[in-house]
């Protein structure tokens, strides 16, 4: 299965934009995405733990289409801070329960730093959060072009950890388009090609995709889903709304509740040849 959608929904620069004017709203921004698109990546989670609560008003707030689902986004004082302490595990995880077990819960994300490259230490580390966090999905978003390696994508397949396909501006040591698959959970980002420094996430963010641009990743995109039980596409160009624009025109383009033929053995044939299979170039 494929989803489509966008990377958090509470930008003060989306009033107006995505949404009506405040004084004439009359439903949860959440229920507007629910109307137009599959799955949102809550983007709250990174900065601290989702309230079991509030995630609850969530999931009744976008029933309305029964297909949706939330994606997460792992806590940054995990991925960025390395602080993997019992007490903030248990905050985390409270706050995806709810998700969990209403089957609303597509992947978390662990949004590793620019900076983050393939090293023995940085192995271990990753390793050591997915046996923390084994009660969930995984995928990882690792921006360096060292994760590429076969030791690298072995390490992921090996753990079962999605490998998250970004787009962003290019640059030395920068991830450059691809579709590698590591797990039965496929995930994409298209982040912005805003600027010239692939480490500047806002000035990246500040990017629409054309057409055109869209449709280089659409190969991609299929090769990675025909390989994964539920593949992920996130815009997260989010910017004055310009990832919704992208997420619906993305949707468009694949077409509505998109399934895909998977090749029940491919996960089982990529370990037989090696690592290096598991890259599925389609040019840039």
């Amino acid at each position: 299965m494929l989803f489509c959608g966008t990377a958090g929904w509470t930008r003060p620069d989306w009033e107006k934009v995505v949404f009506p004017p405040r004084e004439v709203r009359r439903f949860h921004p959440l229920e507007f995405l629910a109307q137009r698109l599959d799955v949102v990546e809550i983007s709250q989670s990174f900065d601290r733990p989702l309230r079991p609560e509030l995630v609850r008003l969530w999931i009744s707030k976008a029933e309305l289409n029964p297909r949706f689902l939330f994606t997460a986004v792992l806590g940054r004082c995990f991925t960025h801070d390395r602080v993997v302490d019992p007490a903030s595990v248990k905050a985390f995880k409270e706050g995806l329960w709810p998700l969990l077990r209403a089957k609303k819960l597509g992947a978390v994300l662990m949004r590793l730093p620019w900076s983050f490259r393939f090293t023995k230490e940085n192995r271990e580390f990753i390793i050591d959060l997915r046996r923390t966090f084994h009660e969930f999905p995984l995928a990882a978003e690792l921006r360096h072009q060292s994760w590429t390696l076969d030791e690298a994508l072995g390490t992921l397949m090996d753990y079962r950890i999605g490998f998250c396909n970004v787009d962003q501006p290019q640059g030395t040591g920068a991830l450059v388009p691809n579709s590698f698959v590591t797990s039965h959970l496929g995930y994409v980002r298209l982040l912005g090609r805003g600027g010239d420094d692939w480490a500047n996430e806002e000035t990246a963010a500040d990017y629409l995709y054309s057409p055109q641009e869209l449709g280089a990743w659409q190969s991609r995109i299929e090769r990675v889903a025909k390989h994964t039980t539920s593949t992920f596409v996130i815009a997260a160009n989010v910017v004055a709304g310009k990832s919704m624009v992208n997420a619906m025109q993305l949707r468009s383009l694949f077409g509505e509740h998109t399934t895909f033929p998977r090749r029940r053995s491919g996960l089982a044939e990529t370990r037989q040849r090696g690592t290096a299979a598991m890259q599925l170039p389609l040019g840039a």
